[in-house]
């Protein structure tokens, strides 16, 4: 299946199909590659990888915590090991095997998490994974990246394994739409955001599935005379300071937006970037506050908390009407 899957094929896929495909596709030239699965290769396509290289893929059961100590101890000896679980069993019940065996040791293993954010939104709220920005990039030496579609997470796979140590890449279920048209169609950077549209004034910056609907936001807003340029912040860590200071310079007003707690992800990243940097701006953050989100389809829990592109409009419209006091830069650095 992998021999014949191009990247053009990923507008019948998932982000997380990408990955396995990806994968298997960058194995065939790295014999370092492995990967291994907590008894999830067919949910997290893993499996793409393991019935091309049976040999090299390694199923350890329901034991999170043995996952990535494998993959730990595989580094250690040279092989690049893709670990892969879902979002919420990934970032907190193999929480201290990432940080002290792998982190610590800034041994050079890939993450995959899938069914990130609300994406599984029926499996109720044990199983929405909101806390991983704020945990990841907490963790001393890590990479984190959220491609927001299929082709985008081809991308992150193919170009991770030219970042040594440990890395952190999330996805959601499966089903979520397309944002770009093509893999070779645009321009992709880890640690570098993507400006998707040019305007002046708000900015939004966005991350994962919701980049879509932030541009589609703005479409919209342009034609009720609001500017909005928008910004794919597909690498939360490290952030790329330099788009995020650009755009408080040049629009003085920002909305974040990211399926995940607002509490330790984009949101404060971004404002302690704004903070650090002395400039004065409004920020808004949407994502999910300070609570357990409840069950229900990913489309309706986007609606609640504001992640749809209707939602996002109604909060930069908020922006909008909020004052900024003058100031003035142009004797700063």
């Amino acid at each position: 299946m992998g021999t014949e899957w191009n990247a053009y094929d990923a507008s019948k896929m998932s982000a997380g199909k990408a990955y396995g495909q990806a994968l298997a596709e960058i194995a065939e030239k790295d014999e370092r590659i492995v990967a291994l699965t907590a008894d999830l290769a067919k949910s997290t396509n893993t499996g793409i990888f393991g019935n091309k290289f049976p040999d090299r893929m390694f199923n350890v059961g329901i034991a999170e915590q043995n996952l990535f100590g494998m993959a730990a101890g595989m580094a250690k000896v040279g092989f690049i090991p893709f670990a892969s679980s879902f979002a919420t069993f990934v970032s907190m019940r193999a929480c201290e095997q990432i940080r002290t065996d792998i982190c610590y040791q800034n041994l050079n293993v890939k993450i995959i998490a899938t069914h990130g954010g609300l994406s599984f939104g029926t499996a109720g709220s044990t199983h929405h994974c909101i806390e991983d920005f704020a945990i990841m990039r907490s963790m001393p030496n890590m990479t984190v990246v959220i491609p927001c579609d299929a082709y985008e997470c081809s991308r992150a796979i193919k170009d991770c394994v030219k970042v040594n140590g440990p890395f952190y890449l999330r996805v959601g279920r499966g089903m979520e739409p397309l944002l770009h048209t093509g893999e070779d169609n645009f321009e992709f950077e880890i640690g570098k955001a993507m400006k998707l549209k040019d305007g002046n004034d708000v900015t939004i910056i966005a991350v994962g599935v919701p980049v879509r609907d932030a541009l589609i936001a703005a479409l919209e807003l342009e034609k009720q005379g609001v500017s909005a340029q928008v910004i794919n912040m597909h690498t939360l860590k490290p952030i790329d300071e330099k788009a995020i200071l650009d755009a408080a310079v040049k629009t003085r007003r920002i909305v974040t937006v990211e399926e995940a707690s607002i509490i330790g992800g984009l949101g404060d990243a971004v404002a302690s970037v704004l903070a650090q940097s002395g400039k004065r701006c409004v920020l808004t953050k949407i994502g999910i506050p300070d609570e357990f989100s409840p069950i229900g389809k990913p489309e309706d829990l986007y609606a609640l908390y504001k992640l749809s592109s209707q939602g996002i409009m109604e909060k930069v419209m908020e922006i909008m009407g909020k004052e900024i006091e003058e100031d003035n830069w142009e004797d700063e650095d």
